[in-house]
């Protein structure tokens, strides 16, 4: 059973214990795309991970729900209060699972994207009740609350540590996408291209994203375009 949970730092002291972070991440390590899920308990100052190869981002982040509800299960939590800073999870488990469960876990007459972790997720939420909460990553530091921190550390947890040539090479390859994203999605702006590149399971930083859009000729070209047409 869903329900909506009150930020971290609203939650009462007793019901503080039941709550958990997810977050996932992905990355070329070598030759191999290696994913990481992660789940952080903020009262025990923990985190449980587990990892794999050859999935997204996105996929990581679905095992990180997975997870959370192993330890709800595993310890018989009355409740999970759950805090993921992914909008995809959080309107995956508030809207489209219902969609999907009705539809016979169908988009358009094909089966969905990891249609057996969905399934396994909403059989699961029928015999525990969780309240999921949507996080928002991109705060400065001065205006972090406790929430915000907590969401830091699963971050953290989920990194996938990687030795430096892995990391020039990670850069270099994720700009090269991250190109053909924008140009592909029309040049649009920093929203527009993440939006195209998770629609389709590619995971980019909104970093590289804006680097890419900031260097593009072409939208440059257009910007002056524009400029010029407002003079006249």
């Amino acid at each position: 059973m869903l329900k909506r949970p009150p930020p971290y730092n609203n939650l009462l002291e007793n019901e503080k214990p039941y709550a958990l972070f997810t977050d996932g991440s992905c990355r070329i390590v070598g030759k191999h795309q290696r994913w990481k899920a992660a789940v952080w308990n903020p009262i025990r100052q923990v985190a449980e991970a587990a990892e794999g190869e050859g999935e997204s981002s996105q996929f990581a982040e679905v095992k990180a729900i997975q997870l959370a509800l192993d330890i709800a299960e595993r310890e018989k939590w009355p409740v999970l209060y759950l805090y993921t800073d992914s909008w995809m999870m959080r309107n995956a488990l508030w809207g489209w699972l219902q969609q999907w469960k009705q539809s016979n876990w169908q988009c358009r007459g094909k089966p969905i994207w990891a249609a057996p972790l969905w399934q396994d997720i909403a059989a699961r939420l029928e015999k525990l009740v969780v309240k999921v909460h949507h996080v928002d990553a991109h705060i400065p530091k001065s205006r972090a609350t406790e929430e915000h921190q907590n969401n830091q550390q699963v971050d953290q947890a989920a990194k996938i540590e990687v030795a430096q040539v892995d990391l020039d090479w990670q850069r270099k390859g994720e700009s090269f996408i991250a190109h053909l994203a924008h140009g592909t999605s029309g040049h649009q702006g920093r929203d527009a291209t993440y939006r195209w590149a998770c629609d389709r399971g590619v995971d980019l930083s909104m970093d590289t994203i804006s680097q890419v859009i900031h260097e593009c000729e072409t939208c440059a070209a257009i910007k002056q375009a524009t400029r010029l047409k407002c003079l006249w």
